[in-house]
């Protein structure tokens, strides 16, 4: 894996039933060390979708570059929308085996569907599947794809928190034995600092970086919410701003 760089010099959106144009993002420049687990937080509407939309490869309307370190083609890309967006007519391996080269062994995949517990819904088609279960399917696909760069769009939004604890420890899980470099958008600054190396703060439209922050509890400690909820009010005393971010 190589680290990426990002910059976006300009995104704006035409004025299509508006007076004027509207920037998106300007001047944003983000680097992403390989295997790294990078959280974006930042206010509803400034523009984290187009972002990802951009790095993806889905938005070619603005001037920047996204490219690898080491080579000058774009990296590799998984996505993770807010909706699962599974096939209903295949099965849940199906689904991931739509995304993978026919070469690929079919034992990886009989891996990551254990490591994200999935085997025994794997001939299930989605209609059976609750949301808990179908986001699982879309993090199991975007990791077959094994990608230089994984995007995940608040893919854990709507879960019921019991359920959005289950499936970020099976996240981790996978990630751990699976490292990829990682750019999760979320608004919820516990789950951020649950997952991240890294919070990168952004602000209201026209999107820039506010600050980055390393997150400094150890893994083995991401499963206690009094040092999460206790980095969480350091945070927020330390930088007031962010609270009008979240």
């Amino acid at each position: 894996m190589s680290d990426i760089q990002i910059n976006i010099i300009n995104k704006t959106y035409p004025a299509i039933g508006q007076a004027t144009s509207h920037t998106a993002i300007a001047n944003l420049n983000l680097s992403l060390k390989s295997g790294e687990f990078i959280c974006l937080v930042g206010p509803s509407g400034c523009g984290k979708t187009t972002l990802l939309n951009i790095i993806a490869d889905l938005d070619h309307d603005y001037q920047g570059s996204i490219s690898l370190s080491e080579q000058s083609s774009r990296p590799k890309i998984g996505y993770i929308f807010q909706n699962p967006r599974l096939l209903p007519w295949r099965t849940v391996r199906e689904n991931i085996e739509l995304v993978v080269e026919k070469t690929l062994s079919s034992t990886i995949i009989d891996n990551l569907l254990e490591l994200m517990q999935l085997t025994p819904s794997q001939h299930i088609y989605p209609e059976r599947l609750s949301l808990g279960m179908s986001r699982r399917v879309s993090i199991t696909r975007a990791f077959a794809v094994d990608p230089d760069l994984l995007l995940m769009d608040e893919p854990f939004v709507s879960l019921d928190a019991p359920t959005a604890r289950q499936v970020r420890a099976l996240l981790l899980s996978l990630w751990q034995q699976r490292p990829h470099t990682v750019l999760f958008v979320t608004h919820d600054l516990r789950e951020a600092i649950a997952l991240a190396d890294r919070l990168i703060f952004l602000s209201a439209s026209p999107m820039s970086i506010i600050s980055e922050i390393r997150v400094p509890i150890l893994r083995s400690e991401r499963h206690d919410e009094v040092a999460i909820e206790t980095f969480r009010q350091q945070l927020l005393n330390e930088y007031p701003a962010i609270k009008q971010l979240l």
